[in-house]
């Protein structure tokens, strides 16, 4: 079960993108302009998954968790190894 847990966890961080040449090299949603860090603040002051996936209907509940998953990482205090990729 934890093996299950980490294969997750590792798949949700991989939507998880970080380029210094997008978003000053903030951790997005891959594939989008869309912080991390604002996700978290939506959730944080009340926003339900559903209303912000209203809001940003490109984003699926997957990204949502991603976020979650990042966020929580981050707080353990703990290096998330998320490759910087190059410019296209």
């Amino acid at each position: 079960m934890i093996k299950e847990h980490m294969d997750t966890r590792d798949e949700l961080l991989n939507r998880i993108s970080i380029n210094p040449n997008v978003c000053f090299g903030k951790p997005c949603i891959k594939g989008t302009r869309i912080w991390v860090s604002l996700i978290l603040d939506f959730l944080a002051s009340g926003m339900s998954q559903e209303e912000v996936l209203k809001e940003y209907p490109d984003l699926t509940s997957l990204d949502i968790q991603a976020c979650l998953a990042y966020g929580a990482e981050m707080s353990r205090e703990r290096h998330v190894p998320i490759p910087i990729t190059s410019p296209a």
